[in-house]
């Protein structure tokens, strides 16, 4: 799995901030056997997330782009937007997933916005901002992110049953 990583927070693109989140993600990543390719952190601007998605997308060489931060229901979250203006599809299975496994550890994982999408054959997942959420959201899914990179590669035969 190739990987994108893109933080999303005011404070971490002017660097008065720690990405702790993306740090955690690339390590969940690198030890499911995944490669981090793309890494940027950007402000809670709708064109600049959209457009970097779009790019990062489009170049061919991600399976997979996680973002971070800007899922909640803050004036400046907006990372839900702005993945929505590129997605060609949802997948809200692994949105749901990620809102379940967080309802187990607070009440408050419930105000999550987070949402999955497809752009080309790339994958989108948004992950929350704090290190904590992200280790339950993305633990949450990370078994079925291999299968869904095959998909879509195109490898469309489903493994057999034991």
């Amino acid at each position: 799995m190739n990987v994108g990583i893109l933080t999303v927070s005011d404070k971490g693109s002017r660097g008065e901030r720690a990405d702790t989140s993306g740090d955690a993600i690339r390590g969940l990543i690198m030890g499911a056997g995944g490669k981090v390719e793309q890494y940027a952190v950007v402000p809670d601007e709708v064109d600049v997330i959209a457009s970097t998605l779009r790019e990062w997308c489009d170049g061919g060489g991600l399976d997979i782009v996680l973002t971070t931060g800007g899922t909640g229901l803050a004036q400046r979250d907006i990372t839900p937007e702005a993945t929505m203006t590129i997605a060609e599809r949802v997948v809200p299975g692994l949105a749901e997933a990620m809102r379940a496994e967080g309802m187990k550890h607070t009440p408050r994982a419930i105000l999550s916005r987070s949402v999955a999408v497809v752009r080309g054959l790339t994958l989108i997942v948004n992950l929350p901002g704090s290190e904590k959420g992200v280790r339950e959201s993305l633990g949450a899914i990370i078994d079925v992110l291999p299968h869904a990179v095959e998909l879509l590669r195109g490898a469309t035969e489903h493994p057999k049953s034991s």
